[in-house]
């Protein structure tokens, strides 16, 4: 992913929210969201799409209601030669049945050995965040974050943008259909902002302004896929993605319930 927004505890029926694009190369091979098939390794059914290069994802959730996401961090190489797929993280927690900060404890002692992320990962109880740039766990509190190529809600426009749009309409205690409509109409959102509130990340200022928006348009690379996650407070899961080509059209569409209950 390259943008999440994610409000735990935030809304009445609701245990947790999660909105997120996923940036990437329009040519890397990729499945749509689906249930993975089960396998003596997998402690749940793993919900996610499917990243064909690396063979891990970028966001998922699980029957049992789990969730894990990760977001790629923005400058320089850092893992040296041939560092693992940063997806495996992801599909890893997801796989098992860690503790959310014990599964980031792991991730810690390997962190060095990745390109820069930012990972999350929720268990059920808790919430918790691992970046390997600042080699910071931190649990995370109720209430609304955003995460893009950085650490957790840092200041980038769209990021903050995001956030307040995202509480004043959780404010008006919007239901099912009303709150992924307007989740999927935040993430393609196309607005640019202003060249002195640009983040600088070392990739020059054209490439900042392209990555800038939350939904990111281009024809080599931008914005893939749009997804909404709502795990309630009575054990139901509903997952929702809609992908896109270069041109930004509307190409797929899918949508996946569960039951927390009916899986345990």
């Amino acid at each position: 992913m390259c943008l999440i927004f994610a409000a735990l505890d935030a809304h009445p029926q609701y245990r947790l929210i999660v909105a997120a694009n996923r940036d990437e190369f329009h040519s890397r091979e990729t499945a749509r969201l689906a249930a993975w098939p089960r396998t003596a390794q997998h402690k749940a059914e793993v919900i996610a799409g499917r990243d064909l290069v690396g063979g891990g994802t970028w966001m998922g959730v699980t029957d049992n209601g789990r969730f894990s996401a990760l977001t790629n961090f923005r400058g320089p190489a850092v893992g040296g030669e041939n560092p693992p797929s940063r997806g495996g993280l992801v599909s890893g927690f997801l796989a098992g049945d860690s503790e959310a900060v014990g599964y980031l404890e792991s991730v810690q002692i390997s962190g060095p050995r990745y390109n820069g992320f930012s990972l999350l990962a929720f268990d059920g109880a808790t919430f918790a965040c691992y970046s390997n740039r600042a080699d910071a766990l931190t649990e995370i509190a109720p209430g609304v974050h955003g995460l893009s190529n950085h650490l957790l809600n840092s200041p980038w426009p769209k990021v903050t943008r995001g956030i307040d749009v995202l509480q004043s309409f959780l404010a008006t205690d919007p239901a099912h259909d009303a709150l992924v409509d307007r989740c999927f109409e935040l993430l393609t959102d196309a607005q640019r902002p202003a060249d002195h509130l640009l983040p600088d990340t070392g990739v020059g200022v054209e490439r900042e302004r392209a990555l800038a928006p939350m939904f990111v348009l281009g024809d080599v690379y931008g914005t893939r896929s749009t997804a909404v996650v709502l795990i309630d407070n009575v054990g139901g899961i509903s997952v929702h993605e809609r992908s896109f080509d270069a041109q930004a059209n509307e190409i797929d569409r899918v949508a996946i319930q569960r039951n927390i209950a009916a899986a345990a």
